[in-house]
C-alpha cells in the first residue's frame, strides 16, 4: 500500500489530509464527494478520530485509491487492455510448428508458472505485529451513511476455503463490526464463499476466514472479478502482475493470506448462528435492507509495523468503482467471448450502476441474432446479474460515445425489437418483486432505423399544460432526443395512485409523445440526465414497470409501493448528512459548488 501511495504522490495524484477527522461520516463524506470530481485524486487520513469511540488512531486510512484513470493504471502497471490481449492470446494457443514457434510457446506455457500462488513457510510482514488482546475498534473502520447499521469494513479481501481444504476464494464483501470481536459476513447466495459456507453448515462444522486489508490494492479488484466458478482469483493476481501472489498461513486457522496486506483479521463462522446485518448504504446508491447473515467470531487480528487502513465509499456514481468496473470490463471482454463468440465490445456505463445496464455490439449474422444473443448473454456467469441490454451492430458509434450511441439506439426502438424475460438479479436489486429474481429487458438495436414516429411533436410548456389537464399529478417534465425516431418525455409526478393508471391517462396525448418516463419529482431533476439514468435502471423491474402500446411506450422509475402491488420495503437512497456537509464546507475540506453537488445527489 505505502508503494503505490508514494507513486500516485510521485504524480500528484494523492491528497494528504492531515487534520483530525472522524471516522463516523466526516471521512466517508470527503472521500465520496472527491471520488466525483474530473480531477479526482487518492486520498490520505493521517489523523483519524472517532468520536463515539473517544479514540484516536495512528492507523492513517487511505480512500479512492482507484480513484482515476492514471491511479488505476498506475495499480494495474498496464492498459487493462493489454491484459485482455494476453488472456485472448492465451486462450487460442494452438499446437506450434517449426523450432521458432515452439520456443515461443515455450515462453508463454513458462510465463504461466507465476499464475498460482506461493505458499511461504514463514511467518509475513503482515504479522509482524500480533494484537495481544484483538479488537475491532482498535481499527479506524468507517461508517460511512446515517443509517448504516454501523461501521463497516469496505475494502476487506475475504478469504475462505471449500471443506476439504482443495479449494480457494478470495471475495470482497462488506462487513459489519457488531462489537470488539464479531464482524458480519454479507456473501450473497450467489458467491463461492457462500458455496463453501453451505458445505461447511451440512458438515456441521466451523469455516475458517482470515480477512485482509490493504497490501497491493491490486488484491482488492481480484477480489470483486468475475472469475468463474472454483477458480481461485489470486491467479488472476499472478497473470497480471507476472509473478506468484506470496501467501502465509494465519496464526489461528488454517486460511492462507498474501505476505504483504496491512492486516489481517482472522476467525471462525458458526453456520448454526447468524445475525441482522445492515442496513448498508451500497454501490446501487441505495440503502440495502436489514437481513440475517452469517457472523465471524474474531481470534486474532495481526498487521505489518506501520500499517495503512484501506476502505471505500460505495453509494450513488460516479466512485471509485468506475475505474474498477473499467479494467474489469476490459480484462474479461476475451472469456465473454469465449461463450459469446460474436460479440464485438460491451461497455457497463458507472451510471448504469454496471450490472443494472450493458450496452453490447456484436456481429448480426442471420434475423432473431440479437435476441438469440440475450438469452445466451443472461446465461454467462456474473452477465446473468444484467437487468437492462441493448444490443448494436458493428457499424454503430463507438461504445465510449454516449451521446452519439443513445442517438442511434433512439432510431432503432420498436416493440417488435423489444424483448421482456426474467431470471436471476443480483440480491441488491431493490426494484424486483421477488429478492434474487425479476424482470429483464433486452432491445435489439442492430436494424435499421424504424419508421418515422411522424409524431406532433410540442414545446415542454405546451405539453406540460395538456398533461397536467390529464394527471394533475405532474409537476414537470422535460423532453430529450426529439430529433430521433424515439423522443423521450421525463415526467416528474408526486404519486398519489398507481403510475400505470397515469400512462394509460396520457394515451390520448400519442401523437405528442413515444416514450414517456416517471420519475418521483422529490427526489429527482428532470434536467439531470446522468443521474436520471441512474435512477431509472434502479428502480424498473422490466416485467411490471414497462407498458407497451404500439407507438407508446412507458416507463415507470418511480419508487414503489402497495399502490403498485409491490409487498417488499422500498429503500431509502444513500444521502449525505446535511450537517456533516456544511460543516466540512465551512472547514474547506469540501467543494461548495451548489450546481456540481446538486449535479451528484451530494
Amino acid at each position: 500500500m505505502q508503494r503505490i501511495l508514494d507513486a500516485l504522490k510521485e504524480k500528484d495524484l494523492l491528497r494528504v489530509i492531515d487534520e483530525e477527522l472522524d471516522i463516523d461520516l466526516e471521512i466517508p463524506h470527503i472521500a465520496y464527494v472527491e471520488a466525483k470530481k474530473p480531477d479526482s485524486k487518492a486520498l490520505l487520513f493521517t489523523h483519524p478520530i472517532s468520536k463515539r469511540l473517544d479514540k484516536k488512531f495512528d492507523i492513517p486510512v487511505a480512500m479512492n485509491i482507484f480513484g482515476s484513470m492514471q491511479a488505476m493504471q498506475m495499480i494495474f502497471e498496464k492498459h487493462p487492455d493489454d491484459i485482455a490481449q494476453q488472456i485472448e492470446k492465451l486462450l487460442h494457443l494452438k499446437p506450434p510448428s517449426g523450432f521458432l514457434n515452439k520456443m515461443n510457446m515455450l515462453g508463454e506455457l513458462f510465463s504461466l508458472k507465476s499464475v498460482f500462488p506461493k505458499r511461504l513457510s514463514r511467518r509475513g510482514a503482515s504479522q509482524e505485529i500480533v494484537f495481544e488482546d484483538p479488537n475491532l475498534f482498535d481499527l479506524p473502520i468507517l461508517k460511512t451513511w446515517p443509517q448504516d447499521g454501523g461501521a463497516f469494513i469496505t475494502m476487506g479481501q475475504v478469504y475462505t476455503q471449500s471443506l476439504d481444504g482443495t479449494s480457494q476464494n478470495l471475495g470482497m464483501y462488506r462487513l459489519q463490526v457488531y462489537d470488539e470481536k464479531r464482524l458480519g459476513m454479507h456473501w450473497q447466495i450467489h458467491k463461492d464463499s457462500a458455496h463453501f459456507f453451505h458445505e461447511y453448515k451440512e458438515a456441521g462444522k466451523k469455516m475458517p476466514v482470515s480477512i485482509g486489508i490493504g497490501g497491493d490494492p491490486l488484491y482488492i479488484w481480484c477480489g470483486q472479478a468475475p472469475m468463474p466458478n472454483g477458480m481461485f482469483e489470486l491467479m488472476l493476481y499472478g497473470l497480471v502482475r507476472g509473478k506468484n501472489a506470496k501467501l502465509v498461513k494465519s496464526l489461528t486457522n488454517p486460511i492462507f493470506i498474501p505476505n504483504d496486506v496491512d492486516f489481517v483479521i482472522e476467525g471462525w463462522v458458526d453456520p448454526a448462528l447468524s445475525m441482522i446485518e445492515g442496513p448498508f448504504g451500497d454501490h446501487t446508491g441505495y440503502y440495502t435492507l436489514k437481513e440475517p447473515y452469517p457472523m465471524m467470531a474474531v481470534t486474532c487480528i495481526t498487521s505489518k509495523k506501520n500499517p495503512i487502513f484501506q476502505a471505500t465509499v460505495v453509494g450513488k456514481p460516479p466512485l471509485e468503482d468506475k475505474y474498477m468496473g473499467y479494467a474489469t470490463e476490459r480484462i474479461f471482454l476475451p472469456l465473454l467471448r469465449t461463450t459469446a463468440p460474436d460479440l464485438i465490445d460491451y461497455v457497463m456505463p458507472e451510471n448504469g450502476v454496471f450490472h443494472n445496464l450493458i450496452i453490447a455490439k456484436m456481429k448480426t449474422l442471420y434475423p432473431g441474432h440479437a435476441k438469440q444473443f440475450m438469452h445466451a448473454f443472461w446465461g454467462v456467469g456474473q452477465m446473468s446479474f444484467v437487468k437492462h441490454a441493448f444490443f448494436v451492430p458493428k457499424d454503430a458509434p463507438k461504445l465510449s460515445d454516449y451521446e452519439a450511441l443513445s442517438d442511434f439506439i433512439c432510431d432503432r426502438i420498436s416493440l417488435k425489437n423489444i424483448l421482456i424475460s426474467e431470471g436471476v438479479c443480483d440480491a441488491l436489486d431493490h426494484a424486483s418483486p421477488n429478492a434474487c429474481y425479476g424482470g429483464k429487458l433486452g432491445v435489439d438495436c442492430t436494424g435499421d432505423k424504424v419508421a418515422n414516429h411522424k409524431k406532433n411533436l410540442l414545446k415542454d410548456d405546451e405539453l406540460y399544460a395538456k398533461i397536467t389537464l390529464l394527471i394533475p399529478e405532474a409537476k414537470n417534465l422535460k423532453q430529450y432526443k426529439l430529433y430521433t425516431r424515439t423522443p423521450i418525455v421525463v415526467i416528474s409526478i408526486e404519486k398519489h395512485r398507481s403510475t400505470k393508471v397515469l400512462y394509460e391517462a396520457l394515451a390520448s396525448l400519442k401523437e405528442h409523445i413515444k416514450l414517456v418516463i416517471f420519475v418521483d419529482d422529490a427526489s429527482n431533476s428532470v434536467d439531470n440526465a446522468y443521474m436520471l439514468l441512474w435512477r431509472v435502471v434502479n428502480n424498473i423491474d422490466a416485467l411490471r414497470d414497462i407498458f407497451l402500446q404500439e407507438d407508446f411506450i412507458g416507463i415507470d422509475a418511480t419508487n414503489k409501493s402497495q399502490i403498485d402491488g409491490y409487498t417488499r420495503e422500498w429503500p431509502e437512497d444513500t444521502n449525505c448528512d446535511p450537517q456533516v456537509i456544511k460543516s466540512l464546507q465551512d472547514r474547506g475540506f469540501i467543494t461548495k459548488n451548489k450546481e456540481f453537488l446538486k449535479k451528484y445527489h451530494v
